[in-house]
């Protein structure tokens, strides 16, 4: 377990608790279990404490935290018959961004997402979900192919943001984000969003200009990370807590603002302490959200993702 600054005297509990588990497995004469279960039990009251009213900045943290599952791992668990498709016809393939065809139940789909990785080797081969432009392009291409064959597109987004090396720049990032989030518009098949991490900047908009969009109940999405919101406005990053407030980032902030859908609910201590639960919750929320659009054409889907962006901030404008 990767315990986050905030959790360090939930470390400190539980490591003693595991402590003695193990003391009594090396000595079968041991009964410890009375103990263990004390600081179970404190260690299980710390952590609905801890998680209980987290601050914007702590659920950056959360959002960021590697054990989260990721795309790959909703992929593999939520969908059937999944088949891969790779590169933009034009420069590369981005590993950033993976996506192919699958089923989510008997109901055949597109699949889209970014990719972090999940260990050292991972984490650089999908450049920590950074997607360049041919990642965006790639999104684009499966786009339009589900929209020639009438499937509906899922979009799981956890960036911090698009890349920003020379690299990227020279291939034309900001237009391939422009064009992503425009087809995002264009097609005619239901396009639903899940953030299930981080949703950062344009990297983030560009896959989730959706017809409904949802996220996690301790991810973030914003117009830029909290470090380089400091950065800019304060000329500090060590700031980003003040940032991150500012920001209204949080899934309950956007709720509120109509930013977004739905929240789904996390078990007790985030996605990463239990993956399986969250998981099958965003294949819930997936299948409910779906199921809104069964009958509608073409036209009824568009309109109701313009109007939904449309609509967006009117109420404050007004106010």
């Amino acid at each position: 377990m990767n315990y986050l600054e905030f959790e360090k005297p939930l470390a400190e509990i539980e490591g003693k608790a595991e402590e003695l588990r193990a003391l009594a497995r090396a000595n079968e004469e041991m009964d410890v279990e009375q103990e263990a279960a004390a600081l179970d039990k404190k260690a299980a009251d710390l952590l609905r404490d801890l998680y209980k009213n987290l601050s914007p900045w702590r659920k950056c943290q959360v959002a960021r935290h590697p054990d989260r599952p990721h795309c790959r791992d909703y992929i593999e668990a939520l969908f059937t018959e999944y088949t891969p498709l790779a590169g933009d016809r034009n420069f590369a393939d981005d590993h950033a961004v993976m996506g192919g065809l699958a089923r989510l139940g008997d109901r055949p789909i597109m699949v889209i997402g970014h990719e972090k990785g999940h260990d050292t080797k991972t984490r650089i081969e999908r450049n920590f979900g950074m997607a360049r432009p041919e990642g965006y392009r790639k999104a684009i291409r499966l786009m339009e192919l589900a929209d020639k064959f009438k499937l509906p597109v899922i979009t799981l987004v956890d960036t911090p943001g698009a890349y920003p090396g020379k690299g990227a720049e020279e291939r034309g990032q900001s237009e391939a984000i422009a064009r992503s989030t425009q087809k995002c518009l264009e097609i005619g098949v239901p396009l639903i969003s899940v953030i299930i991490g981080e949703g950062g900047s344009g990297g983030a908009v560009a896959f989730a200009t959706a017809n409904r969009v949802a996220m996690l109940e301790h991810s973030v999405y914003s117009v830029i990370s909290p470090e380089g919101c400091a950065s800019i406005l304060w000329k500090d990053a060590e700031k980003m807590r003040e940032a991150a407030e500012a920001l209204r980032l949080t899934a309950q902030d956007l709720k509120k603002l109509g930013v977004i859908d739905q929240i789904i609910d996390e078990p007790l201590g985030g996605a990463q302490r239990g993956r399986k639960a969250a998981i099958a919750s965003v294949g819930k929320a997936l299948e409910a959200m779906l199921a809104e659009f069964d009958g509608k054409d073409r036209k009824a889907l568009i309109k109701d993702r313009r109007e939904k962006f449309l609509k967006m901030g009117a109420k404050g404008l007004a106010a």
